[in-house]
């Protein structure tokens, strides 16, 4: 059985994401057109949206993924977050431009839906959803906040798609005087967009400010330290993450009357087998502290 690499389980779920995205843009604006559905049309814009970011994904994992050079010590891991931020603003524009097509065509006179329309948005919505957990799995196993992004990109297209399955049902009921609640269905489910868009930026400006946040991995890291032979202990642990890696400085505790030498060693068998055991780890800095130092 083939192991991905991190990159290319990232990139393999992006190519999917594009790939997908790319088939239902151009089926659900063809469906909206001929369906009279400009709830559909709406979601076939956020669809074009979600390509467009993709490709961003794609570029930022990729780049991120480059080896340290002598301008970028820590390597360039960083452009992901940034290319997050990128992400973010394709959603809210993407939501934006929802909330205002919505709002010209509630005000302008049209057809009621075609109820086959219901069952393509059906089928949207159940494909949609798999996206979403197909991209958030792979995003997790890749610890890529891009990544991340774009499975929260399915999970608001298929929030669109609900939302406009719900005013075409609607219309379809109530008949004619209500041909626009499929609009206002679609102005709905922009604010869910511009919501979701919140969830994704504040993890990503958290890497970028290098915010606290991997107690889990700090308990990791500590337990893996005490199994190496002539670490008696740990004091401070900080990590940041870069791209799909995380770096860390830590300080280790040993036995106060060894050699210079004998330290030097311990801290680089430390290292050695941080970066064994947790494979997710880049840079390890270790200092060390004599256990008798006051």
């Amino acid at each position: 059985m083939e192991i991905l690499t991190n990159e290319q389980t990232a990139i393999k779920a992006t190519y999917f994401s594009l790939i997908g995205n790319s088939l239902l843009a151009v089926i659900k604006f063809l469906a909206g057109f001929f369906g009279n559905s400009y709830a559909l049309i709406a979601d076939a814009i956020e669809s074009t949206t979600d390509i467009f970011s993709s490709f961003l994904v794609l570029f930022g994992i990729k780049y991120a993924n480059k080896p340290a050079d002598e301008n970028h010590p820590y390597g360039h891991g960083r452009a992901e977050p940034l290319i997050t931020f990128l992400v973010v603003g394709f959603l809210i524009t993407s939501a934006t431009i929802i909330a205002y097509e919505s709002v010209s065509n509630i005000q302008t006179p049209h057809e009621l839906p075609k109820p086959w329309t219901l069952i393509l948005l059906a089928a949207i919505i159940i494909w949609k959803e798999y996206s979403f957990r197909t991209v958030m799995k792979r995003s997790k196993e890749a610890n890529s906040s891009s990544l991340k992004a774009d499975a929260w990109h399915h999970r608001s297209d298929a929030i669109t798609s609900i939302a406009a399955f719900i005013g075409i049902a609607i219309a379809l009921y109530l008949g004619k005087g209500y041909e626009s609640a499929d609009d206002w269905a679609a102005l709905f489910a922009s604010g869910f967009i511009i919501y979701n868009s919140y969830l994704i930026f504040r993890p990503a400006l958290g890497e970028i400010m290098d915010e606290h946040l991997y107690d889990d991995l700090i308990e990791e890291i500590r337990k893996v330290a005490l199994e190496v032979d002539g670490i008696v202990g740990t004091e401070k642990c900080f990590i940041r993450k870069a791209g799909m890696k995380y770096h860390v400085d830590l300080h280790a505790i040993v036995d106060g009357d060894i050699s210079v030498k004998e330290g030097h060693l311990l801290a680089h068998n430390l290292q050695d087998a941080l970066q064994k055991d947790i494979p997710e780890l880049g840079h390890v800095l270790i200092h060390i502290e004599p256990n008798d130092y006051n």
